[in-house]
């Protein structure tokens, strides 16, 4: 059976590469990006490359777009069997609690938290008919509670409450095989994580894909770096 996946922020960065190696796999992957140009010109790469993917424009923060991507799938697929929630922000970096703009803090939980929860609302539903499901959000470190100080509130906030997305809608599902987990890809250089960071893509884009590809009797309701648990 070939598996359906859709890939949010698909067309650079960690989102290419995750979509780059799924498609690897034989998956067919939907690259969804912002800007529709952005995409057709990533997926266009990867056709060259001889791998299956369609480019489809998503704002993530558009509820209009995600009810159309929804109906794209169904309609031509009839299933979705991977979610990467990946599209993200990072809007505040370094920047106190007390000198960020409010407009920030909400424009970074509408990407990185309303976003998802607005997908996986729309998408699991289509999983749960199925009896399998994977999904994948894609966090960060600077979400972890154990580890929290101060600065670039908004993105740490932000993450914090994608990972409790990732343990509620584990538990309600559980028991369907849809397994639901949050990754930290670790600092990758990437438009986002700048020229200094000292991992690849390719190594950023690998815990994704591992958790992409879980088996029956893999994990869910976890938190993930280099396919280790991390604490929360």
């Amino acid at each position: 059976m070939i598996r359906i996946v859709l890939v949010t922020g698909g067309n650079r960065g960690i989102g290419f590469e995750v979509c780059r190696q799924l498609s690897r796999k034989g998956m067919r992957v939907v690259l969804t990006s912002r800007n529709g140009v952005d995409g057709e010109k990533a997926a266009e790469i990867l056709l060259r490359e001889g791998l299956q993917v369609a480019p489809r424009p998503l704002d993530v923060t558009d509820p209009q777009q995600i009810k159309a991507i929804r109906s794209f799938i169904e309609k031509e697929f009839g299933q979705l069997d991977v979610l990467v929630n990946n599209a993200g922000v990072y809007l505040d970096e370094g920047v106190s609690l007390f000198d960020v703009p409010v407009e920030t803090v909400r424009e970074t939980m509408e990407v990185n938290f309303y976003a998802p929860l607005a997908i996986c609302r729309a998408f699991i539903p289509l999983m749960l008919r199925n009896g399998y499901g994977r999904v994948v959000n894609v966090s960060s470190g600077a979400g972890q509670l154990e580890e929290m100080d101060g600065g670039t509130a908004a993105y740490k906030i932000s993450k914090v409450a994608l990972n409790a997305l990732t343990r509620i809608v584990a538990s309600e599902v559980s028991g369907q095989n849809i397994k639901v987990n949050s990754i930290c890809p670790g600092w990758v250089r990437t438009r986002m994580g700048g020229p200094a960071a000292p991992r690849t893509v390719e190594q950023g884009a690998d815990g994704i894909v591992w958790a992409a590809t879980l088996p029956d009797d893999g994990p869910t309701g976890g938190f993930f770096r280099d396919r280790k648990p991390i604490p929360w």
